[in-house]
């Protein structure tokens, strides 16, 4: 008697698995955040100690993205989402062991860097350019917000831990739920049945992509931008804007709840660009969101107090609607660009993310040690977004075709990628 046929994976089945992978993932991006004080109370290390190991964290985690992209070609995603939950499992549970600064950054850099560059927003696009054809710029913006849910939606709940407990407790919490997730990731992940064969090495293939890659212009001013677009946000926002808050006289609580309600913010604004990147141009909405972004983070100095009013939660909102909607439309542009490729390049683009982000969360650190105040790092990284706004106009549009397709008329369905865009050129 033949088996029974396994049924056709759904995509949006395979979605909801990786957004779960994305969520918990996402949890342990502004831990970090929340660590600053506790770690300087508890331990006696100082400030720039702690921003360190959040800089080899953000390093780590954009350098391992291109790398995981290209080791899902060659294991397939489901083995590297799992394998991504354990590492970062691994590094929150032995932090919290932690007696010495050394500690922090191979637990929580290395480890946790290595787990969360691996389902970030390059395991969105692996998902996305194999699973659906119809919508992808709005299943970007899905998945992108996926992230966010896990950055800030339990950013309040691990304040609370904190507070109640200890910082220890927040890192064991999250390490409890990586192994929670893992199960589900394992049954719900899957590459298509028609999905790419197996490549090369999969390091020497992301190295090869990154040669060839960098031979074009578009590459370096999407890599330019996408740094700015880190050191705006994950470098100075979740980073330090609870430590900076904390100055003026606000509950760390209370600043992690705006924090929060920036991440809401975050999963419509993700969506919305999404929704905006099938139908305009990215290279003018990248211009919008930097240039607005940059006002926002000019005026931060001058609303921040030690209550809530009326301003700063204006503030939150605007941040939050533009903070992670630079996503769909740079990935839009890898693809546009770079074919089948484009999410290896996509990864390399995100390494000068987490580079940026990186740079200036330690930045961040000096600048509080050394001058009493985090403003100048505000200023400095409004004038970025200035720039970051400029170059974006002047990424050429490929040859011979649109940035982005019209809106496609499709079934309501989104069905398997039947076949791969062109190489990279």
């Amino acid at each position: 008697m033949k088996p029974h046929p396994r049924k056709p994976r759904s995509p949006w089945t395979v979605a909801a698995g990786a957004a779960l992978a994305i969520v918990t993932a996402g949890a342990f991006s502004t831990l970090a955040g929340l660590l600053v004080g506790p770690l300087h109370a508890d331990l006696g290390w100082s400030r720039a100690s702690v921003g360190l190991g959040s800089l080899v964290n953000m390093v780590v985690y954009g350098a391992s993205a291109p790398f995981a992209a290209a080791l899902m070609d060659r294991l397939g995603m489901r083995r590297v989402a799992v394998g991504a939950l354990c590492l970062v499992g691994a590094g929150a549970g032995l932090a919290t062991t932690m007696t010495a600064p050394w500690q922090f950054v191979l637990y929580w850099g290395v480890l946790v860097g290595l787990g969360t560059g691996a389902t970030a927003t390059t395991f969105a696009a692996t998902v996305t350019e194999r699973w659906f054809v119809a919508r992808r710029g709005l299943v970007t913006g899905l998945l992108t917000a996926a992230s966010v849910v896990g950055q800030f939606v339990f950013l309040p709940v691990l304040s609370w831990v904190i507070d109640a407990y200890s910082w220890r407790a927040a890192a064991a919490a999250l390490a409890l739920a990586a192994a929670g997730a893992l199960p589900v990731v394992w049954a719900a992940v899957r590459d298509p049945r028609n999905g790419p064969p197996l490549r090369e090495d999969a390091a020497r293939h992301a190295l090869r992509t990154l040669a060839r890659a960098a031979r074009t212009g578009p590459f370096w001013l999407l890599a330019g931008t996408f740094a700015v677009c880190g050191a705006s946000t994950n470098g100075v926002m979740w980073t330090h804007f609870a430590p900076a808050a904390h100055d003026h006289g606000m509950p760390v609580t209370v600043a992690a709840s705006l924090l929060s309600l920036i991440g809401i913010f975050n999963v419509a604004g993700t969506v919305a660009s999404g929704w905006l990147t099938d139908r305009a141009d990215p290279r003018r909405l990248l211009a919008v969101y930097y240039a607005l972004r940059g006002l926002t983070l000019l005026a931060l100095p001058l609303l921040l107090t030690s209550a809530v009013d009326a301003p700063l939660v204006a503030f939150t909102v605007v941040f939050g609607l533009l903070d992670v909607a630079t996503v769909p439309p740079t990935i839009a542009l890898c693809r546009a660009h770079y074919g089948a490729n484009a999410p290896v390049v996509f990864g390399w683009v995100s390494a000068a993310h987490q580079v940026g982000a990186g740079a200036v969360a330690l930045a961040g650190g000096m600048a509080r040690d050394t001058f009493g105040s985090y403003d100048p790092v505000w200023v400095g990284a409004g004038a970025l977004c200035a720039g970051a706004a400029l170059l974006a106009l002047t990424v050429r549009r490929p040859r011979g075709q649109r940035v982005t397709p019209p809106a496609p008329a499709t079934p309501r369905r989104s069905r398997a990628l039947p076949a791969s865009p062109p190489p990279c050129r």
